[in-house]
C-alpha cells in the first residue's frame, strides 16, 4: 500500500476503535477492502443521511489511490457527488456472538466483527474512464473460463443504453478507519476456547470469525 494511503491509515479516528481492536496492518485492511468490496455509501443532504448499497472497486493509479464505482441514474445520492461533500463507504462482512459462557470467568457477552470506514470526496466520471471502470468491476468478479461473462458480449445499443442509466464516480480517501474486534483483550486460554465454540457452532460467519482469530494469535 502506497505512504498516503499508510498515512491516513494513521489519522485520527472518528469511529471508536479501543488500542486491542486496531488493524493488525496497512495490507490488512486493504485487503478487507478488495474482498469484502460491496459496501454502504453514505452522505447527507440538507442534514439527512443518503445511503446506497453498493460495491466499490479499490484501484491504483501511479501515486492515487481511490474507489470507483457507480449508482443509478435516479439515485439522489448523485448530487453529493462534485460537491466537495464528504462521503464515507462503510465495508463490513463477517461478525459473529460471543457468549459471556465462553470465558473462564464471570464476564459480558459481546461481538466480534471486522470493518474498515473510507472517508472522501467523489467526482462523476464518463464516457470511456465510466467503461473503463465497469470493465475493471466485471472482470473482477467474472469467472475466467468460456462461461464467463464480458462487456464485449452485450450489443453496443444496449451497453451504451445502459451506461446512460448510471452515473460514474471516483471517490478519493482522505481518511482510513478499521476496527478488528476479534478478542485480541482476551488471554489465551480464552482466545482459543472461543475459536474453539465459534467452529463449533456450525455457523459460516462464526466459521470465518474463527478463521480471522486463527490468523491473528
Amino acid at each position: 500500500m502506497n505512504d498516503k494511503f499508510e498515512y491516513l491509515f494513521n489519522y485520527i479516528y472518528h469511529m471508536y476503535v479501543p488500542k486491542y481492536f486496531e488493524a493488525p496492518s496497512v495490507d490488512s485492511v486493504r485487503s478487507f477492502i478488495e474482498k469484502h468490496s460491496f459496501c454502504v455509501l453514505v452522505g447527507s443532504q440538507d442534514g439527512q443521511p443518503i445511503a446506497t448499497h453498493i460495491p466499490l472497486m479499490l484501484q491504483i493509479d501511479g501515486d492515487e489511490e481511490y474507489l470507483e464505482g457507480h449508482i443509478a441514474r435516479g439515485n439522489l445520492q448523485q448530487v453529493l457527488f462534485d460537491s466537495q461533500q464528504p462521503l464515507m463507504a462503510i465495508f463490513r462482512d463477517h461478525h459473529s456472538y460471543i457468549s459471556s459462557s465462553w470465558y473462564k470467568h464471570v464476564n459480558v457477552p459481546t461481538w466480534n466483527y471486522i470493518a474498515v470506514h473510507i472517508t472522501g470526496k467523489a467526482r462523476i466520471v464518463e464516457g470511456e474512464e465510466l467503461l473503463a471502470s465497469i470493465e475493471r468491476l466485471v472482470q473482477a468478479y467474472e469467472t475466467n473460463d468460456e462461461t464467463g461473462f464480458k462487456l464485449e458480449q452485450m450489443p453496443k445499443e444496449m451497453l451504451d443504453r445502459d451506461l446512460k442509466g448510471i452515473v460514474g464516480f471516483k471517490m478519493s480517501i482522505e481518511k482510513v478507519e478499521a476496527a478488528f474486534k476479534l478478542s485480541q483483550n482476551r488471554d489465551d486460554e480464552d482466545y482459543a476456547n472461543i475459536i474453539s465454540k465459534l467452529i463449533a457452532s456450525g455457523d459460516p460467519m462464526s466459521k470465518l470469525i474463527a478463521d480471522e482469530m486463527a490468523k491473528l494469535r
